[in-house]
């Protein structure tokens, strides 16, 4: 392999400085204070959004809820309110700025559906669950999982030089990798039996080690083939476009924050 350059701090660098909440961020809906409730209800209900922001002299100064939101005459007859009736203050932990970190939102979002993105000191956005779907957390995560991937066999070589990491494979498996080599080097690739271990093999080489199983979770060898089985279906979901917050969130965070930590345990494995 390669020097391998690229590590753990230069994604987050990379992410930090370039890709930012704004990247991701929406437009934050708003009417005006004297708006009925039940126009505000419908126009939440039509789009399925969860809130709405509250103007008031033509700056977005609070939010309502839909729940919140009358949809017409409430019992007893009497007429639904106006909308600032309803109108709420923004939380601090509910705030972050459109200059921030993308993966501070991804973070902060394992507490809460929806964040208002601040810019010049006005809320004119916000970022939901579905916005996670979109392309830069994707690409964040991909990279992560990559570049895990990439340590896992800088790892393996340097423990078992010359190849020995296979006596941790079934002959299924080798055979596999070997198919695959012939393949590759009949197109010319300069690559060697090591390349073409899939993400699983490099799972089980580690898993088998007693030597390196204690690098994926230091507490428990169950853990640490959990987490790395999970880094696979995510990165499958990633590869082919599949959803990856439905009936996945929070998981899809703490999972993120997992490798970020496996990552860097394999960077200092020397």
């Amino acid at each position: 392999m390669k020097h391998l350059k690229s590590s753990s701090l230069d994604l987050r660098e990379i992410f930090s400085r370039d890709i930012t909440v704004r990247y991701i961020a929406e437009p934050l809906a708003s009417f005006d204070t004297d708006v009925a409730e039940a126009t505000a209800k419908i126009f939440l209900v039509e789009r399925n959004y969860d809130v709405i922001g509250v103007r008031q002299g033509g700056f977005v100064t609070g939010y309502a809820r839909a729940v919140d939101l009358s949809d017409g005459l409430p019992q007893g007859g009497a007429r639904g309110g106006v909308l600032g009736d309803r109108a709420k203050s923004f939380p601090q932990h509910l705030l972050i700025q459109d200059s921030e970190p993308l993966v501070q939102a991804i973070l902060a979002m394992r507490e809460t559906p929806y964040l208002f993105v601040e810019s010049l000191g006005q809320v004119n956005g916000i970022v939901t669950l579905g916005d996670i779907q979109k392309a830069p957390v994707r690409m964040w995560l991909f990279g992560l999982i990559s570049l895990t991937e990439m340590q896992l066999l800088r790892v393996i070589r340097a423990t078992y030089p010359h190849n020995t990491w296979k006596q941790y494979l079934s002959d299924m498996r080798l055979g596999i990798a070997q198919a695959m080599l012939e393949r590759r080097q009949a197109s010319n690739a300069e690559i060697d039996l090591a390349d073409c271990l899939q993400f699983c093999d490099k799972r089980d080489i580690l898993l088998k080690s007693e030597k390196l199983h204690r690098v994926l979770h230091p507490e428990s060898k169950n853990q640490g083939e959990k987490l790395l089985k999970d880094l696979e279906v995510l990165r499958n979901n990633l590869a082919h476009a599949q959803d990856i917050v439905t009936g996945q969130w929070p998981k899809t965070a703490d999972l993120a924050e997992e490798a970020e930590q496996l990552l860097q345990r394999l960077e200092d494995l020397r």
